[in-house]
């Protein structure tokens, strides 16, 4: 039985990115823009019902809701080729149509305003699944559509659907480039709070290395926000391969997380992409080359490949987890050779406190995408490296919050007090040094003594099961629901 997925679009890029992640899985499925499935492509044995459902005429419709606050980038969406792919009653733009301005008070406050409509799509889409697994969110956090009304779906999703999972591709802002948005650490920091308490598993993609990775990896002089939003897709794409080709482990989502998420709070997770290549055949012949098993493990854990801004090879910083997923015509012993290789060079330094590992995943390719490559891998990492990007942040916010900077904005809004800024930054304060304490042989007696600074361990759902991140438990609660 297919364990499906309901896709949440939040906001101009979370809906530009959801966008080029739906182009991307109709053709690795055969599925035509206008949701037909192709000739070529009807004795396939995908599971196309995790992402898809198909309609009484047997059009292919994403599980997807487009949401956001403005209408340009939908209207995009609607004028595209792929227009009458989704549904049009999973569409909602606010009739005010204003946007929330970069101001995540205001987004939050419009998602509050319209939580009939948006929690009454959410239900409909949810009861038309045999048996859902969870939800995925794509956004940004330094707006104010994905990161305003990103979080307020996020608390909603968790109290009206608790055994449920919810994962996120979350955007996080370029800092080395002067920013539009001035205000971006005040909606970064808030809704960091959100992704820490409120997801259970976000899946990082980190503008910043994201451009490097176009302007270095792919030789693009000026990338524009296609390459990027190309780049993302192709990790989106690749990092569900497992659940869309099902094989003998990782088939579901819940086993997924479960795998690379350990403890609860230490759920943010790090993609690599190896041989890179996006959907623009100018760039992608400059990239070909011989591929190995050994030679794509090993890319994936060097720096350059690595889609965060954070060093993975800082001293004492460890990888708490690792899953590769491999695509392609692999031998399984030639798998035992690159793991043996990685070993024997130390090429990773794993968590000193716990068994820890590289995990496997062997998937198909879709055969109705050509690629240049024999063999391509996705990494999904859990890395101590994290603290470096948070603590950027948290320094970003410092910086114009003890000006007194642009509050008035957020003051103007009614019901967000100015308290929960300290209330978010004690929250991420408190996930840095988590971070950071992982990476010591004690990190298991971290924190019993005095709690996680920062919030009340039993109400913020610290503990396993409750809140943050529920994976071990899921995975045993919907064992009996699977068969």
């Amino acid at each position: 039985m297919p364990r499906e997925i309901v896709t949440l679009q939040c906001g101009q890029c979370g809906n530009q990115i959801g966008s080029e992640f739906w182009k991307q899985l109709c053709r690795e499925h055969g599925i035509a823009p206008n949701g037909i499935l192709e000739d070529y492509a009807t004795q396939g044995d995908d599971r196309k019902d995790v992402f898809f459902y198909q309609a009484d005429d047997d059009k292919y419709i994403p599980r997807s809701l487009l949401l956001d606050l403005e209408p340009r980038v939908v209207n995009q969406i609607q004028t595209s080729e792929h227009r009458h792919l989704f549904n049009p009653e999973n569409i909602f733009v606010a009739p005010e149509g204003g946007g929330a301005g970069n101001n995540w008070a205001s987004g939050f406050g419009q998602g509050e305003r319209h939580y009939d409509a948006l929690i009454d799509m959410i239900d409909r889409e949810a009861d038309n699944s045999d048996s859902l697994e969870g939800f995925v969110l794509t956004h940004s956090i330094a707006g104010g559509t994905g990161s305003g009304m990103g979080s307020f779906l996020l608390e909603k999703l968790n109290d009206h659907f608790p055994k449920k999972l919810i994962q996120t591709y979350s955007v996080f802002p370029n800092w080395d480039n002067q920013s539009d948005v001035v205000v971006q650490p005040y909606n970064s920091l808030l809704t960091m709070k959100r992704l820490t308490l409120n997801a259970d598993s976000v899946v990082v993609l980190d503008n910043t290395a994201l451009n490097k990775i176009a302007v270095e990896r792919l030789k693009i002089d000026n990338p524009s926000v296609s390459h990027m939003n190309s780049i993302v897709s192709t990790v989106m794409a690749a990092s569900t391969t497992t659940l869309r080709y099902p094989g003998y482990m990782n088939n579901d989502l819940v086993g997924l997380v479960a795998s690379l998420i350990p403890t609860p709070r230490c759920h943010f997770l790090m993609t690599a992409y190896t041989p890179m290549a996006i959907n623009d055949a100018q760039v992608t012949e400059k990239n070909v080359r011989k591929t190995t098993v050994l030679d794509v493990m090993r890319r994936l854990t060097q720096p350059k490949n690595i889609m965060v801004s954070a060093s993975t090879r800082r001293e004492n910083s460890c990888y708490i987890s690792v899953l590769n997923i491999i695509q392609g015509d692999v031998d399984p012993t030639q798998v035992h050779k690159a793991l043996q290789r990685i070993r024997e060079r130390r090429l990773v330094n794993f968590i000193p406190w716990g068994p820890a590992g590289i995990q496997v995943a062997l998937s198909r390719k879709s055969p109705h995408v050509e690629t240049a490559h024999k063999v391509s891998g996705c990494m999904l990492a859990n890395h101590t490296c994290m603290a470096q990007m948070f603590q950027r942040t948290v320094n970003q916010y410092d910086k114009i919050r003890k000006r007194g900077a642009f509050i008035d904005n957020y003051r103007k809004q009614d019901g967000f007090e100015l308290e929960e800024f300290d209330s978010s930054r004690e929250v991420v304060s408190s996930l840095v040094e988590e971070y950071q304490a992982a990476e010591r042989p004690d990190y298991t007696t971290w924190g019993v003594d005095g709690g996680v600074r920062g919030q009340d361990n039993a109400s913020n759902g610290i503990g396993l099961g409750s809140g943050s991140n529920r994976g071990a438990a899921l995975q045993a609660e919907d064992a009996d629901a699977r068969y």
